[in-house]
């Protein structure tokens, strides 16, 4: 029986549209704006000014500190401005704007389609060579990546685990990552093996892509410590604690890092810009993005430049559908819906949903009935009904006692409400503040 893990977990409709999608090049746009802010941290310094002529590949904005993720133009133009612009957020943020003139990169970059498979790099080479690039986590988290290689003293890291789950549904930008891009993903996987000093890599995938598992089983067999295991589909199996305890056994235990069980988790996009950055000296400035819904006329799977118009891949799929409620950045349980198409595509960009209305549309809130589901689906343990009556009271004190900082914001239960009350809202409203809390507790 495919292994999964025990507490918890929903099983929306996977709505997989754009499933047998190849990957598609999407044309460079004119005008590109790159949020300076694509990365859990301390945020980046600019480091061009209005004028200014770049090329792809180009740094343009230097990270912050250590948990942070330097910033490269994905194009060749003249700057125009530096100024403050919307993005995926909802919020105003600062960005550089580039007038694209040709696509000039710059001459370090590799950009032959030849896999290169030896490794020369020492594990401290492949660390500043990861965070010279940017790559930071493209599940979603954005984690900057070379923080997770560094692994903290008087910690041991037995196993490398690579997320090719994709359990959010609609979303298969992985999924064709995978079936692609293969031996790119293994050579990346080597390489974050070295850096960490293991000698087992595990790639969990969902049993509902026996496509992907197939061929990289065979793929595996000619790279030493990798193996694949299928997974059952159950959301939020990609979730990182989830991952760990389905494939290893071992549980995070509650504000812990999976280093403390000896584990660290990648995803299979994150490994590909490893070895892309290791390789080929190619910084992250592009990404895969899926588009979908179920009016889109031409779903797809695209690569596209960070900084492009999020309405070009709208257009590209056959344009906005007539019965649109919600346009979502991400999948269906934990996107963010986007109040503009003229945001851009950032590092965490891993699709865009086009719900129709009568799907998106928010039901009238009832009262609770105590029916417990909300705590049944959780597979963090937590009492999602209570946590959202505590932030709706602002009784941070209790939403800390009650570990609301555990939460994944996976949106299970919200998903299972029969009452449908918007539990994930108001805990990620709690999250904000409990944290703004404790950052302050700590000087």
């Amino acid at each position: 029986m495919p292994k999964t893990f025990p507490k918890g977990g929903v099983h929306p409709p996977e709505n997989k549209l754009s499933a047998d999608k190849a990957i598609q090049q999407l044309a460079i746009p004119k005008q590109v704006i790159i949020p300076l802010s694509q990365h859990i941290g301390a945020p980046t310094k600019v480091v061009v000014k209005k004028k200014d002529q770049v090329k792809v590949g180009q740094i343009i904005a230097t990270s912050g500190g250590f948990v942070s993720a330097n910033i490269h133009s994905s194009v060749s133009g003249t700057v125009f401005k530096i100024d403050k612009v919307m993005d995926t957020s909802g919020y105003k943020r600062d960005a550089v704007i580039i007038n694209v003139v040709g696509d000039e990169w710059d001459e370090n970059i590799d950009r032959t389609p030849d896999l290169k498979k030896e490794i020369t790099a020492t594990p401290e080479e492949i660390v500043k060579k990861v965070s010279a690039a940017g790559i930071v986590g493209l599940g979603g988290a954005t984690f900057p990546t070379h923080v997770k290689l560094s692994v903290p003293k008087g910690s041991v890291c037995d196993i490398l685990l690579i997320n090719g789950v994709e359990c959010e549904p609609y979303l298969t930008a992985d999924h064709r990552l995978m079936l692609e891009k293969g031996d790119e993903l293994m050579v990346g996987i080597q390489i974050l093996m070295k850096a960490l000093g293991v000698d087992k890599a595990v790639i969990g995938i969902e049993n509902n892509k026996p496509d992907a598992i197939s061929h990289l089983t065979n793929l595996a067999k000619n790279y030493k410590g990798i193996t694949v295991e299928s997974l059952k589909v159950q959301y939020p199996q990609g979730g990182e604690k989830q991952l760990i305890k389905a494939i290893t056994g071992k549980e995070v235990v509650s504000g812990g890092l999976p280093i403390s069980v000896g584990a660290v988790v990648q995803n299979v996009g994150t490994a590909v810009a490893v070895y892309e950055a290791v390789q080929k000296n190619k910084p992250l400035f592009e990404r895969i993005v899926t588009v979908t819904g179920k009016s889109v006329k031409e779903p797809g799977n695209f690569m596209v430049r960070v900084g492009t118009p999020i309405s070009d891949l709208i257009n590209i799929a056959g344009g906005l559908p007539e019965d649109t409620g919600k346009v979502i950045s991400g999948g269906p349980m934990m996107g963010k819906a986007l109040n503009s198409l003229d945001v851009t595509v950032a590092k965490g960009v891993s699709g865009i949903l086009i719900l129709p209305r009568d799907e998106s549309e928010r039901r009238e809130i009832q009262a609770c009935i105590r029916c417990a589901k909300c705590v049944s689906v959780c597979p963090q343990g937590l009492e999602p009904y209570l946590l959202m009556t505590v932030a709706e009271m602002s009784l941070w004190e209790e939403a800390e006692e009650n570990h609301s900082m555990d939460c994944i914001e996976c949106g299970s239960c919200s998903f299972i409400c029969p009452s449908d009350r918007p539990l994930l809202d108001y805990i990620r409203f709690g999250k904000s503040n409990v944290g703004a809390i404790m950052r302050g507790r700590r000087g």
